[in-house]
């Protein structure tokens, strides 16, 4: 107990060396020493990714808004979503021209967004107070020194909201690919509701993979008619990076980037059956820093 306070005292100070501090928030969440010359489980890898991988298109890729850029130049600009609006600065957005229904975003973190189903309904002054309190927040800061967000630019973008006939929420279809490559993905259900997580492998067999923290679903969930669609997008926008998370949507056949991801969860979620953490954590070859250099800063 006394040495989980220490580590929840240190996890505080952000102005720690990175790989010391790494060291300290993986132990404190996990339980278990990290070892940055040997990682081998898959959180223990983000965490050697966050400290010495930095190859600065990352900073467009997590960002909601550069993101769109690579994703038309990858493979079309058909597959975003629609844009409403970019603003700078929160007194820019305007509600009175926005549609009945939109999606309310901040561009430079996770968790910053805001679903509008009914415009009459919105309580427009703590909107403005929650992306007031978007803007005033580091990524990098804010969570465990996700290096891809040290340097983004704080924006608000609004998007047009997505829906699916007969879904009060839609599916989540969240690809892992390692070196350009998808080897599996999970999918997120009622994400508004009762949210629920099962894990596939590429030829839609279910994998018996879990969260504590995430209910799992028992029954099978339909795969999309145009997966094979999907998976050739996620290859093709997962490039040569040694790990990224690409997700997407598809309603009703038709697909719909969402965000690509370099550390889900942080580095915090652990997976169940514990083994799994080293198989997942497997897939990923770490790169080799160029001699005589502190970090990686090209892609191969």
């Amino acid at each position: 107990m006394l040495k989980k306070i220490g580590l929840g005292i240190l996890k505080k100070m952000k102005f720690l060396p990175a790989p010391f501090y790494m060291k300290v928030f993986y132990e404190y969440y996990s339980g278990k020493k990290l070892d940055l010359n040997n990682p081998v489980e898959f959180n223990e890898k983000l965490q050697w990714l966050k400290v010495y991988y930095r190859v600065p298109i990352l900073s467009q890729l997590v960002d909601k808004y550069d993101v769109r850029d690579y994703v038309s130049k990858k493979v079309g600009a058909q597959y975003l979503n629609e844009l409403i609006g970019v603003y700078h600065k929160v007194n820019e957005v305007n509600f009175d021209t926005l549609p009945n229904k939109f999606v309310l975003k901040a561009t430079h973190g996770y968790h910053f967004n805001l679903l509008v189903k009914d415009k009459k309904k919105l309580n427009r002054k703590r909107a403005r107070f929650l992306m007031y309190k978007w803007m005033s927040k580091n990524q990098y800061w804010r969570g465990g020194l996700e290096w891809a967000y040290k340097n983004a630019k704080p924006k608000i973008i609004i998007e047009h909201f997505l829906e699916e006939i007969g879904k009060d929420d839609i599916n989540d279809y969240k690809f892992f690919c390692f070196n350009g490559v998808p080897k599996f993905l999970h999918v997120d259900t009622d994400r508004g509701s009762n949210h629920s997580r099962a894990y596939y492998d590429l030829n839609w067999n279910k994998l018996p993979i879990k969260h504590d923290s995430i209910s799992f679903i028992d029954g099978k969930t339909e795969k999309p008619s145009n997966f094979d669609e999907m998976v050739e997008i996620a290859t093709k926008l997962a490039n040569k990076f040694p790990f990224v998370r690409v997700d997407l949507y598809n309603l009703n056949g038709k697909i719909v980037f969402g965000e690509m991801t370099f550390y889900p969860a942080d580095g915090r979620l652990e997976f169940k059956p514990a083994q799994y953490n080293k198989i997942i954590g497997d897939y990923i070859t770490l790169p080799k820093i160029p001699k005589g250099q502190k970090y990686i800063t090209t892609l191969e």
